[in-house]
């Protein structure tokens, strides 16, 4: 089988096209033909040396987020069958409740191989069932990004109708979080830098947008939008650059979920602010095999599909990663895996 690998270093143009052995399964365990996959920023992170990644061992098939089709299963499988189609779960190990050192340490992409690869070697326990009205493309977008957000605004959130939503910019996080939240009767309020952007964020669904490069201190507008209360819950996405602006931003009481970190990963954080305004602070890292089961029944529900910004062929992974690193892109990005023979 055909897969690609990070060899000899940490960097982006050491992924090379490579031959491995086709996987047969064990006891528990399954082969999935892999269909497409889309990028995290994490992944790019990932082969730059980030995200912790150069304690791991090389080479390795990079990427989490992706779906396939079961080919082959082992003795004792019972959750899927030959023909289901499948996401494989970022966390292979996180099954439900709350996880552990143990279940962080059985992520996809690092250190264990990723999706980028014709066949797929997973436990059964570590993929969840895909809904049929999505395409490959469509549901390749849900793992880390899709996931994430639901943890943001349902495990932990528990928004509800009439609570109000304030997503940060055009990313895959962001824009889930904007979905997810109109599904539950949320009202949303949405920040980007381009007018452009603005415009098909408000044909998404958000109630009220604010351009941040105009309004620095967007905060102010997003309280006075919502008649001097403040918005329930902030999906934070940019870290350093955007969490005092946040902070400001949220109810007494309401909810801060913490996931990424694109403007720099060390904040000045105005602690009073958040004491005496009793500011939750909730870091959101992907979630649990059960809560992909329960994002993708209400996904199926509501016949919900995410946007995909632009699809690449397998062998253009770096050229891919190159127009995610641009910040070119609106909605994920998508990398087509061909057929085994």
């Amino acid at each position: 089988m055909k897969a690609i690998e990070l060899q000899d270093d940490w960097r982006l143009e050491n992924l090379r096209l490579t031959e491995r052995p086709d996987p047969e399964p064990g006891p528990g365990q399954i082969v999935l033909a892999m269909r497409a996959a889309s990028l995290n920023y994490r992944d790019y992170l990932m082969v730059q040396g980030g995200y912790g990644s150069r304690g791991g061992t090389l080479p390795l098939v990079p990427c989490s987020d992706g779906v396939g089709e079961v080919v082959a299963v082992g003795p004792g499988v019972t959750r899927v069958a030959v023909g289901d189609r499948v996401c494989p779960g970022f966390f292979q190990g996180w099954l439900a409740g709350q996880p552990n050192k143990a279940d962080f340490a059985t992520t996809l992409g690092g250190p264990l191989d990723g999706v980028m690869t014709e066949l797929m070697l997973l436990s059964a326990d570590g993929v969840t069932k895909v809904p049929a009205h999505l395409t490959d493309d469509e549901a390749a977008a849900f793992p880390c990004a899709g996931l994430t957000a639901w943890s943001a605004l349902v495990t932990h959130g528990r928004i509800a109708p009439g609570d109000v939503v304030l997503v940060q910019g055009t990313g895959g996080v962001s824009l889930f979080a904007l979905q997810f939240a109109k599904m539950a009767g949320a009202r949303v309020i949405a920040t980007s830098s381009r007018d452009e952007r603005l415009e098909r964020l408000r044909a998404l669904g958000a109630d009220h947008v604010i351009n941040y490069r105009e309004t620095p201190d967007w905060s102010k507008r997003a309280v006075e939008l919502t008649g001097g209360r403040g918005v329930d819950l902030v999906v934070e996405v940019g870290g350093a650059a955007t969490l005092e602006q946040s902070i400001r931003a949220v109810r007494i009481g309401g909810e801060i979920s913490m996931i990424g970190v694109l403007g720099g990963p060390k904040p000045g954080i105005n602690l009073p602010l958040v004491v005496m305004r009793e500011v939750r602070l909730q870091g959101v890292t992907v979630g649990s095999r059960e809560g992909f089961e329960a994002m993708f029944r209400a996904v199926e529900s509501h016949g919900m599909r995410p946007v995909i910004d632009r699809r690449f062929a397998f062998d253009e992974l770096v050229p891919a990663f190159e127009h995610m690193a641009a910040g070119r892109h609106f909605g994920k990005i998508v990398v087509a895996i061909p057929a085994t023979a």
